[in-house]
Protein backbone atom coordinates (compact mmCIF):
# COMPACT_ATOMS: atom_id res chain seq x y z
CA UNK A 1 0.00 0.00 0.00
CA UNK A 2 1.60 3.26 -1.12
CA UNK A 3 1.95 5.78 1.69
CA UNK A 4 1.56 8.92 -0.39
CA UNK A 5 0.86 11.25 2.56
CA UNK A 6 3.38 9.66 4.95
CA UNK A 7 0.57 8.49 7.23
CA UNK A 8 1.26 6.56 10.41
CA UNK A 9 -1.03 4.02 12.11
CA UNK A 10 -3.17 5.25 14.98
CA UNK A 11 -5.82 3.66 17.16
CA UNK A 12 -7.96 6.84 17.31
CA UNK A 13 -9.90 5.78 14.24
CA UNK A 14 -13.13 6.82 12.50
CA UNK A 15 -15.85 5.37 10.31
CA UNK A 16 -15.22 1.81 9.17
CA UNK A 17 -12.24 1.33 11.47
CA UNK A 18 -14.14 2.70 14.48
CA UNK A 19 -16.98 0.29 13.80
CA UNK A 20 -14.49 -2.57 13.65
CA UNK A 21 -13.68 -1.86 17.32
CA UNK A 22 -17.31 -2.56 18.22
CA UNK A 23 -17.74 -5.46 15.80
CA UNK A 24 -14.80 -7.54 17.02
CA UNK A 25 -15.41 -9.18 20.38
CA UNK A 26 -12.53 -8.24 22.70
CA UNK A 27 -12.56 -11.84 23.93
CA UNK A 28 -11.31 -12.77 20.45
CA UNK A 29 -8.28 -10.49 20.94
CA UNK A 30 -7.26 -10.66 24.61
CA UNK A 31 -4.52 -13.27 25.11
CA UNK A 32 -5.08 -14.53 21.57
CA UNK A 33 -2.83 -15.09 18.55
CA UNK A 34 -4.26 -12.80 15.86
CA UNK A 35 -3.64 -12.72 12.10
CA UNK A 36 -4.44 -9.54 10.14
CA UNK A 37 -4.57 -10.32 6.41
CA UNK A 38 -3.93 -7.14 4.43
CA UNK A 39 -2.79 -5.12 7.44
CA UNK A 40 -2.00 -1.92 5.53
CA UNK A 41 -0.35 0.66 7.77
CA UNK A 42 -1.14 -1.35 10.90
CA UNK A 43 -4.13 0.38 12.52
CA UNK A 44 -5.72 -2.92 13.55
CA UNK A 45 -2.45 -4.12 15.05
CA UNK A 46 -2.65 -1.21 17.49
CA UNK A 47 -6.24 -2.10 18.38
CA UNK A 48 -5.36 -5.76 18.94
CA UNK A 49 -2.32 -4.90 21.05
CA UNK A 50 -4.33 -2.47 23.18
CA UNK A 51 -6.90 -5.25 23.72
CA UNK A 52 -4.15 -7.52 25.10
CA UNK A 53 -3.42 -9.82 22.17
CA UNK A 54 -0.75 -12.40 22.91
CA UNK A 55 0.59 -11.88 19.40
CA UNK A 56 -0.55 -10.17 16.22
CA UNK A 57 0.81 -10.98 12.78
CA UNK A 58 0.19 -8.60 9.89
CA UNK A 59 0.64 -9.69 6.29
CA UNK A 60 0.80 -7.91 2.93
CA UNK A 61 1.87 -9.19 -0.53
CA UNK A 62 5.22 -7.30 -0.62
CA UNK A 63 7.85 -5.93 1.75
CA UNK A 64 7.17 -2.44 0.40
CA UNK A 65 3.52 -2.75 1.47
CA UNK A 66 4.69 -3.51 5.02
CA UNK A 67 7.19 -0.65 5.31
CA UNK A 68 4.94 1.77 7.21
CA UNK A 69 3.68 -0.79 9.72
CA UNK A 70 7.16 -2.11 10.38
CA UNK A 71 8.53 1.39 10.89
CA UNK A 72 5.88 2.51 13.37
CA UNK A 73 4.86 -0.63 15.29
CA UNK A 74 7.70 -1.83 17.49
CA UNK A 75 5.82 -3.83 20.14
CA UNK A 76 7.56 -7.21 20.39
CA UNK A 77 4.19 -8.97 20.19
CA UNK A 78 3.72 -7.70 16.61
CA UNK A 79 5.36 -9.35 13.61
CA UNK A 80 4.93 -8.86 9.89
CA UNK A 81 5.29 -11.23 6.96
CA UNK A 82 4.94 -11.24 3.19
CA UNK A 83 1.89 -13.32 2.31
CA UNK A 84 -1.52 -13.18 0.69
CA UNK A 85 -4.97 -14.44 1.60
CA UNK A 86 -4.59 -17.34 -0.82
CA UNK A 87 -1.00 -18.24 0.21
CA UNK A 88 -0.38 -18.10 3.94
CA UNK A 89 3.05 -19.43 5.06
CA UNK A 90 1.78 -20.66 8.42
CA UNK A 91 1.10 -24.08 9.91
CA UNK A 92 -2.39 -25.47 10.26
CA UNK A 93 -4.27 -24.18 13.33
CA UNK A 94 -1.83 -21.31 13.97
CA UNK A 95 -4.21 -18.48 15.00
CA UNK A 96 -7.13 -17.97 17.37
CA UNK A 97 -8.54 -15.03 15.42
CA UNK A 98 -8.17 -13.88 11.81
CA UNK A 99 -9.34 -10.54 10.42
CA UNK A 100 -9.44 -9.35 6.83
CA UNK A 101 -10.71 -5.80 6.33
CA UNK A 102 -11.41 -4.58 2.78
CA UNK A 103 -9.06 -7.12 1.20
CA UNK A 104 -11.26 -9.76 -0.45
CA UNK A 105 -11.94 -7.45 -3.40
CA UNK A 106 -8.21 -7.10 -4.10
CA UNK A 107 -7.13 -10.75 -4.27
CA UNK A 108 -6.92 -12.44 -7.71
CA UNK A 109 -10.32 -12.82 -9.31
CA UNK A 110 -11.96 -16.21 -8.75
CA UNK A 111 -9.47 -17.07 -5.98
CA UNK A 112 -11.98 -16.36 -3.21
CA UNK A 113 -12.80 -20.04 -2.45
CA UNK A 114 -9.08 -20.84 -2.26
CA UNK A 115 -8.49 -17.90 0.09
CA UNK A 116 -11.32 -18.89 2.42
CA UNK A 117 -10.04 -22.47 2.60
CA UNK A 118 -6.54 -21.19 3.34
CA UNK A 119 -7.83 -18.87 6.06
CA UNK A 120 -9.83 -21.72 7.60
CA UNK A 121 -6.75 -23.95 7.48
CA UNK A 122 -4.62 -21.66 9.67
CA UNK A 123 -7.51 -20.85 12.05
CA UNK A 124 -7.64 -22.95 15.21
CA UNK A 125 -10.75 -25.00 16.01
CA UNK A 126 -13.14 -22.73 17.87
CA UNK A 127 -11.43 -19.66 16.45
CA UNK A 128 -13.17 -16.75 14.73
CA UNK A 129 -12.78 -15.10 11.37
CA UNK A 130 -13.86 -11.49 10.77
CA UNK A 131 -14.18 -9.83 7.36
CA UNK A 132 -15.50 -6.71 5.67
CA UNK A 133 -15.75 -6.01 1.97
CA UNK A 134 -17.67 -3.61 -0.33
CA UNK A 135 -21.33 -4.53 -0.79
CA UNK A 136 -22.59 -5.23 -4.32
CA UNK A 137 -25.24 -2.65 -5.21
CA UNK A 138 -25.69 -0.41 -8.22
CA UNK A 139 -24.99 2.67 -6.11
CA UNK A 140 -21.85 1.36 -4.40
CA UNK A 141 -20.37 0.26 -7.71
CA UNK A 142 -21.28 3.43 -9.57
CA UNK A 143 -19.68 5.64 -6.90
CA UNK A 144 -16.50 3.58 -6.52
CA UNK A 145 -13.75 4.97 -8.81
CA UNK A 146 -11.73 1.79 -8.31
CA UNK A 147 -14.63 -0.28 -9.68
CA UNK A 148 -14.54 1.74 -12.92
CA UNK A 149 -10.75 1.96 -13.23
CA UNK A 150 -9.40 -1.27 -11.74
CA UNK A 151 -12.30 -3.70 -11.58
CA UNK A 152 -12.58 -3.32 -7.80
CA UNK A 153 -15.01 -6.09 -6.86
CA UNK A 154 -18.12 -5.86 -4.67
CA UNK A 155 -19.90 -8.81 -3.03
CA UNK A 156 -23.40 -9.72 -1.92
CA UNK A 157 -24.12 -11.07 1.55
CA UNK A 158 -25.05 -14.41 -0.01
CA UNK A 159 -21.71 -14.64 -1.82
CA UNK A 160 -19.68 -13.89 1.32
CA UNK A 161 -21.74 -16.37 3.32
CA UNK A 162 -21.28 -19.05 0.64
CA UNK A 163 -17.49 -18.60 0.62
CA UNK A 164 -17.38 -19.00 4.40
CA UNK A 165 -19.62 -22.05 4.48
CA UNK A 166 -17.74 -23.59 1.58
CA UNK A 167 -14.58 -23.46 3.70
CA UNK A 168 -16.31 -25.19 6.61
CA UNK A 169 -16.90 -22.05 8.68
CA UNK A 170 -20.09 -21.43 10.62
CA UNK A 171 -21.54 -18.00 9.86
CA UNK A 172 -22.44 -16.28 13.14
CA UNK A 173 -23.13 -12.71 12.01
CA UNK A 174 -23.65 -11.11 8.61
CA UNK A 175 -24.66 -7.46 8.32
CA UNK A 176 -24.52 -4.33 6.21
CA UNK A 177 -23.01 -1.08 7.50
CA UNK A 178 -22.01 2.33 6.16
CA UNK A 179 -24.17 4.58 4.02
CA UNK A 180 -24.16 7.71 1.92
CA UNK A 181 -21.62 9.61 4.02
CA UNK A 182 -19.26 6.65 3.80
CA UNK A 183 -19.42 6.92 0.02
CA UNK A 184 -19.01 10.72 0.12
CA UNK A 185 -16.00 10.45 2.43
CA UNK A 186 -14.35 7.86 0.20
CA UNK A 187 -14.82 10.06 -2.87
CA UNK A 188 -13.38 12.99 -0.93
CA UNK A 189 -10.39 10.87 0.04
CA UNK A 190 -9.81 9.60 -3.50
CA UNK A 191 -9.82 13.10 -4.99
CA UNK A 192 -7.76 14.72 -2.22
CA UNK A 193 -5.19 11.94 -1.92
CA UNK A 194 -4.67 10.74 -5.47
CA UNK A 195 -5.15 14.01 -7.38
CA UNK A 196 -4.09 16.76 -4.98
CA UNK A 197 -1.77 14.73 -2.70
CA UNK A 198 -3.33 16.20 0.42
CA UNK A 199 -5.58 15.30 3.35
CA UNK A 200 -9.35 15.10 2.67
CA UNK A 201 -11.13 18.41 2.19
CA UNK A 202 -12.93 19.68 5.32
CA UNK A 203 -11.52 16.63 7.05
CA UNK A 204 -12.80 17.26 10.58
CA UNK A 205 -16.40 17.78 9.40
CA UNK A 206 -16.16 14.85 7.00
CA UNK A 207 -15.02 12.54 9.82
CA UNK A 208 -17.79 13.78 12.11
CA UNK A 209 -20.45 12.95 9.52
CA UNK A 210 -18.74 9.67 8.76
CA UNK A 211 -18.92 8.57 12.39
CA UNK A 212 -22.62 9.49 12.54
CA UNK A 213 -23.19 7.41 9.41
CA UNK A 214 -21.50 4.34 10.90
CA UNK A 215 -23.37 4.76 14.20
CA UNK A 216 -26.68 4.03 12.44
CA UNK A 217 -28.15 0.56 13.10
CA UNK A 218 -27.74 -0.55 9.49
CA UNK A 219 -26.37 0.53 6.15
CA UNK A 220 -25.65 -0.71 2.63
CA UNK A 221 -22.06 0.08 1.68
CA UNK A 222 -20.08 -2.78 3.27
CA UNK A 223 -20.68 -6.41 4.19
CA UNK A 224 -19.43 -7.53 7.61
CA UNK A 225 -18.96 -11.20 8.47
CA UNK A 226 -18.15 -13.05 11.68
CA UNK A 227 -17.65 -16.79 11.33
CA UNK A 228 -16.42 -19.61 13.57
CA UNK A 229 -14.38 -22.70 12.87
CA UNK A 230 -16.05 -25.74 14.41
CA UNK A 231 -14.13 -27.65 17.03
Amino acid sequence: MRNILDDSPESNVHGHARYVRAFVDEADLADKDVLDVGCGFGWFELIALEAGARSVTGVEPTDADLATARRHITDERATFAVAGADWLPFDDDSFDTIVMWEVLEHIPKHSEPVAFRELARVLRPGGRFYLSTPHATTMTRATDPAWWVAGHRHYSRDAVSAYARGAGLEVEQLELKGGSWQIAHMLNMYVAKWIFRRRPFLEARSLELLDLDWARPSGFAHVFLRARKDT
